[in-house]
């Protein structure tokens, strides 16, 4: 490997300039290729001269996490025999609709130097990313080994880009379609994988919604001996499933369709017989419009599931019970709030070695629900599950001594994301902010690496966290905070702060400036709908060249308001690509 290098390889502006080292270049890559952490090639990379050589000769994966953060030319010039890419395109916000259409994150940019610059390259993993049908048909024809393809959360394709890259993969083995704005015309693209193709591994359209050409389905599981991954969509019925079961006894992930239908006895117990087979399963989902009558036939195939994704089933907390009674090794939980308290106290009763738990609502945006999940379940599952690392949760009222409990009985949170519903509210026993309880987490969760605060805040809350969040890497926060004090005890205190994410804030210029020191190692800052003025976002601009600071106008507003403001850091320069109403300086 190290014979492809020359002298006249052009030199990467980061380059360390550092003394090199007494090892040989083939004994270094070897050794650098059993590096597969990010951060731990990074750090290695920076060690001198001949380590970074070595390290971006050796490296086969890269990770974008801001597709803007650099150009497609300065990722090839330094790595140069890559043949994995993961690339970030939107911010966060996107998911709930803040950022315009049309906003950019274009792949097609990309792909064309990657077709002359990585023609080896095997697998493309895009997350927000803008993805058009002529792109995926170009992905498809340019890169004759490709295997593995994952879209997550993209838009501007259809399923006849899908179909583009089913005719023409000879070798793909993943296919991985999650929550895509996609143009959904017919599920007729699964007959474009040849009668030939043998290779797939993991198929997952859960997410598509057009009916399925179960015939084209049956003969590609048939065929392919490999599956590993297999999570269709809700028009997949259950004798279907019971079909796809009995070709793929042995896979690992299993995604099922719709979980209500009349079957005969017969059939049933054939759908028994399915599961009873599946030995290695050990991640379930799907189970659209799941209901009791059926339930019991998963019950064969729940002993070894470590992960049980729930958030499209609207179960009842007796249905919960009954079905986690049967699952003990279960460590990753997603439910919805359809399952109320009594649903987590089952989870507290019989899942103790849950590491991660989410609770989505399954109503967002309805304003009478009676029912659903409150501070009574969250402190039953701390009680049971105290290995707990990871927490999302949706309800709509809370108390701080409810936080308190969790956070003393599960100290060793990593992530902790705490979504109270309706804007400002506060602790709906004493109506007291929230800030004691967000400040227990903090002060008590030392490993705390990610958090999302909610509920009447002061800047108190933002004090804790600048005092105590020494590890955190990524904070969101949501109609909360009295001053620029509070934002600006978090960009004084967090050393490792990467990401922060603001709406609905009082934040204004001062707090937006108080992040000189800050930004240049952040990933990125987003503030909307707070108190910033497009003067502020220039003087930022001004003293930190090496920042990108976008401003997207919102129609109407006031000419001196920055609308959303999106800051990173990039090695590119400004974009090319801004549409109209994202201005940049």
């Amino acid at each position: 490997m190290a014979s492809k290098r020359s002298k006249s390889d052009s030199p990467d502006p980061d380059e360390p300039n550092r003394v090199g080292s007494d090892f040989p270049d083939e004994v270094l890559e070897q050794v650098l290729g059993m590096v597969k952490s990010r951060k731990d090639r990074s750090s290695v990379s920076l060690v001198c001269k001949d380590w970074y050589d070595a390290e971006r000769w050796s490296r086969r994966q890269v990770f974008i996490g801001n597709c803007y953060s650099a150009s497609p030319e300065i990722v090839t010039r330094r790595f140069r025999s890559i043949r994995s890419v993961t690339l970030k395109g939107k911010p966060r916000f996107s998911d709930f609709n803040l950022v315009p259409p049309n906003w950019g994150s274009d792949v097609q940019p990309w792909l064309e130097v990657f077709a002359s610059e990585y023609p080896l390259l095997e697998e493309l993993r895009l997350k927000r990313m803008t993805v058009t049908d002529e792109s995926l048909e170009f992905l498809a024809v340019s890169f004759p080994g490709f295997k593995a393809l994952s879209l997550l959360s993209c838009d501007g394709f259809s399923t006849d880009g899908l179909a583009a890259i089913a005719t023409h993969c000879k070798n793909l083995t993943e296919l991985d379609i999650q929550e895509n704005a996609i143009d959904d015309k017919s599920g007729g693209w699964l007959s474009c994988f040849p009668e030939t193709f043998t290779s797939l591994e993991i198929l997952n359209f859960a997410s598509l919604n057009s009916d399925v050409n179960f015939d084209a389905l049956e003969k590609l599981v048939r065929r392919c001996k490999s599956f590993k991954v297999l999570k269709v969509n809700k028009n997949v019925t259950l004798e279907q499933l019971q079909r796809l079961l009995t070709h793929a006894p042995q896979l690992l992930e299993l995604g099922t369709g719709s979980f209500m239908q009349e079957l005969t006895a017969c059939q049933n117990s054939q759908l028994e017989r399915a599961f009873s087979n599946c030995n290695n399963l050990h991640t379930l989902s799907g189970l659209w419009e799941a209901t009791a009558l059926y339930l019991p036939a998963l019950y064969p195939a729940c002993t070894n599931l470590t992960f049980l994704n729930l958030s499209y089933s609207a179960l009842q907390s007796w249905e919960l019970a009954k079905l986690l009674a049967h699952c003990p090794r279960i460590r990753r939980l997603w439910v919805l709030d359809t399952v109320e308290d009594k649903g987590l106290e089952a989870v507290g009763s019989n899942c103790p070695l849950i590491e991660e738990l989410r609770v989505f609502p399954s109503d967002p945006y309805g304003d009478d629900i009676i029912h659903g999940v409150t501070e009574s379940g969250f402190v039953a599952v701390s009680y049971g599950c105290r290995r707990l690392r990871y927490v999302l949760y949706f309800c709509r009222q809370m108390t701080n001594a409810a936080v308190a409990t969790v956070v003393k009985n599960c100290p060793d949170f990593t992530h902790f994301r705490l979504c109270i519903m309706n804007p400002g509210q506060p602790d709906h026993i004493s109506n007291e902010p929230m800030d004691e309880g967000f400040g227990a987490v903090v002060k008590t969760c030392t490993k705390l690496q990610r958090l999302a605060v909610s509920g009447l805040l002061t800047d108190r809350t933002f004090e804790y966290i600048g005092e105590y969040a020494k590890n955190l890497e990524t904070l969101s926060v949501a109609f909360a905070g009295k001053s620029d004090w509070g934002m600006q005890c978090v960009l004084n205190g967090c050393p490792k702060l990467k990401k922060l994410e603001i709406r609905d804030c009082p934040f204004g210029n001062a707090a937006l400036l108080s992040g000189f020191e800050k930004y240049e190692s952040m990933r990125s800052l987003w503030m909307s709908a707070c108190n910033v003025t497009m003067n502020a976002c220039r003087l930022l601009a001004s003293e930190m060249p090496r920042l990108n600071v976008e401003v997207m106008k919102d129609d109407g507003n006031d000419d001196d308001q920055a609308d959303k403001v999106y800051v990173y850091r990039s090695v590119a320069g400004s974009r090319r690509d801004a549409p109209p109403f994202v201005l940049t300086f």
